[in-house]
């Protein structure tokens, strides 16, 4: 039996984010405070005679296997750069368990997660720096996937500031299963030169000190969402009103909603009250990754 190779793709959450400006490029300049989630997409690999993706799961139908699949990019763009440490094919399989195109980075982590299985396949480790460099090739998202931890994104979300301590939280994360198009999204922005993020509290170790902090941030896409699907605003409400909620708020460029919360026994309390309320709905609970 061949063996198996795993790695973790975790959902991706804004929990502030906002649009500073826009360059020449078309490209935005934002600030965001970024954690993970544990729970994601799953990225297997084993040896075989050519490469090939599958792709399964509860959302697999919504994504094609081709070249342009983020994983199957991530592949060749690996063997490109250091072709001496994949000398055979792989059969990767890609378990799709976020929903696609909800604002969680979903195709950014799958992608990070290959880079991240490949550079561990074997062979001297490699430095983070170069594989940063082909993550941001891949994609404005993927460096900071394949940090996955806490941390400040600047820039089109490139310039990583990765934090040293956070304190220990709970999420619990709602999308309607439409899917958003963040071109739409930033189309109907109404400002795009808004003011940055405020300085984060150092060190930054109680749920306390995040809630306030955060409710002196945004996310300036949120707004524009909303105008485009309507149900977000619903989710933030109905989340907003759990026991124990902190912060209730749209990810990324939507259409997932989270609500933050101090303990596990809240946030499942709260997962199950709006999966109840909204049984077609995709809801899951989790912690949030901290620094190592």
């Amino acid at each position: 039996m061949p063996p198996v190779h795993a790695e973790a793709a975790p959902a991706k959450v804004n929990l502030a984010l906002h649009v500073t400006g826009r360059r020449p490029d078309g490209y935005h300049e934002l600030e965001s405070l970024v954690v993970f989630a544990e729970v994601g997409d799953e990225i297997e690999a084993e040896p075989a005679p050519a490469d090939s993706l599958r792709i399964t799961g509860p959302f697999g139908a919504g994504l094609g296997n081709g070249e342009n699949n983020l994983v199957a990019r991530a592949v060749a763009a690996f063997r490109r750069r250091w072709p001496e440490r994949l000398p055979g094919g792989l059969s990767l399989t890609l378990r799709k368990n976020l929903p696609v195109a909800a604002g969680l980075g979903g195709g950014s982590a799958d992608a990070a997660a290959t880079l991240r299985l490949l550079a561990g396949l074997g062979g001297a480790p490699l430095p983070l720096a170069a594989l940063g460099e082909l993550a941001l090739a891949l994609g404005a998202d993927v460096p900071m996937c394949l940090l996955s931890k806490p941390c400040l994104a600047g820039g089109v979300g490139e310039r990583l500031t990765p934090l040293r301590d956070f304190p220990p939280c709970h999420m619990v994360l709602v999308n309607p299963l439409v899917p958003v198009s963040t071109p739409d999204v930033f189309r109907a922005l109404g400002k795009r030169d808004n003011p940055g993020l405020p300085p984060l509290p150092d060190p930054l170790t109680r749920p306390a000190q995040l809630g306030l902090w955060l409710a002196e941030t945004r996310n300036d896409l949120e707004t524009p969402a909303r105008g485009i699907l309507g149900s977000i605003g619903v989710l933030v409400d109905a989340m907003g009103k759990r026991p124990g909620c902190m912060l209730a708020r749209m990810s990324g460029s939507g259409a997932t909603v989270f609500g933050l919360f101090g303990s596990a026994a809240q946030a499942h309390q709260a997962a199950h009250d709006l999966r109840e309320r909204m049984p077609a709905y995709w809801v899951a609970a989790a912690p949030l990754i901290l620094p190592a």
